[in-house]
């Protein structure tokens, strides 16, 4: 099964929580950690990540912490999920390198190869802004007596 690693998942949610609270003051990793129940030292390390891809803007002093770098409609889930996973690849030999023992009988380097560049276009598709509109939808739509009928659900 494809699936994010709790750093990536992390990450997200971080990015989420920051593009909800545009125009307030920044928000420390603590302050995000106890929203989420996430691993303070552990999502610190997520965090300088981001920032270091420039998604989030670290801010020093008192009232220091995190704010997002650009608006919430110009990151992707793409940029989020790379700049702390790296590059995304579902297979090796779907790499840069293409390296594998059987490349030369292989029947099915070019279906992954287009299943990764969905998956990736998918990604890229996808704005922060989409995620807290999203969130947004389901918190309304879980007043209504069929709810679970307007959910959407994406695994990745």
């Amino acid at each position: 099964m494809l699936r994010l690693t709790k750093k990536a998942d992390y990450g997200l949610m971080a990015v989420k929580y920051l593009a909800e609270r545009v125009g307030t003051q920044a928000q420390s990793a603590k302050d995000i950690g106890d929203a989420y129940h996430i691993p303070v030292p552990l999502l610190a390390k997520i965090l300088q990540q981001l920032t270091r891809a420039g998604i989030l803007v670290s801010h020093s002093g008192i009232n220091g912490g995190y704010s997002l770098a650009r608006n919430a409609d110009a990151i992707t889930a793409f940029e989020v999920v790379r700049a702390i996973e790296g590059p995304l690849f579902i297979t090796s030999c779907v790499t840069v390198h293409g390296a594998c023992d059987l490349t030369e009988c292989c029947t099915i380097k070019e279906p992954l190869q287009k299943l990764n560049d969905t998956i990736r276009d998918l990604l890229m598709g996808m704005r922060i802004s989409d995620i807290c509109e999203d969130s947004a939808a389901r918190t309304h739509a879980g007043h209504g007596r069929h709810a679970k009928e307007n959910l959407v659900t994406l695994n990745y």
